[in-house]
């Protein structure tokens, strides 16, 4: 499978799974120098390969390339290691870190793979000034963090590691919220 195809085959399923709805997150995957990116609005139910946007790694983003594009442009930058960003808006993520703190997930292969997700605050009015930056920092040190009341940030050596984190965190704090309602939080 190719990149690009292997890049609209992930955005599929973070849909398909409940982690974005139609028209929402944004992925991207390193290709060498450049970056491919879904397009601003992209539809992962009828996306295709021909769609992405292909970027330079040290050029400003072109037209037509998702709102984030400046954002997962400065992960790579930041982070040589990584090879894939996807952002997601799993419910139970963005509710369990609306608080502002950071989130420490209770369950074991949560806390296994990341056992503290930084939480980041960013002004909704200045998000696509201040979060490239704040974003790449932290996913600079950590393979997954969270922008309190927006969604999650994953990046990773592969589309399927990215991925792996996205959908840990999802489960990890959908755990949590079960946990919370049965009133059962275990302490670890």
């Amino acid at each position: 499978m190719q990149l690009t195809e292997e890049l609209v085959q992930y955005y599929r399923w973070l849909r398909h799974y409940g982690l974005n709805d139609s028209h929402s997150g944004n992925a991207s995957v390193r290709d060498g120098d450049s970056v491919w990116v879904t397009p601003t609005g992209a539809s992962a139910d009828i996306l295709q390969a021909a769609d992405l946007i292909r970027c330079n790694l040290n050029e400003l983003p072109p037209q037509g390339a998702s709102l984030d594009t400046a954002l997962h442009l400065s992960v790579y930058r930041q982070n040589p290691e990584a090879q894939a960003v996807l952002h997601s808006h799993g419910a139970h993520s963005v509710a369990m870190t609306l608080s502002g703190e950071d989130f420490i997930p209770i369950d074991f292969e949560g806390n296994y793979y990341f056992p503290k997700v930084p939480v980041l605050t960013v002004e909704y009015a200045r998000y696509l000034q201040d979060a490239p930056a704040k974003v790449a920092d932290c996913l600079a040190s950590y393979p997954i963090c969270v922008v309190r009341g927006h969604g999650v940030y994953a990046q990773a050596r592969s589309l399927n590691l990215a991925y792996k984190w996205s959908c840990s965190l999802e489960l990890s704090a959908k755990t949590a919220w079960l946990a919370k309602l049965a009133g059962s939080v275990p302490s670890v």
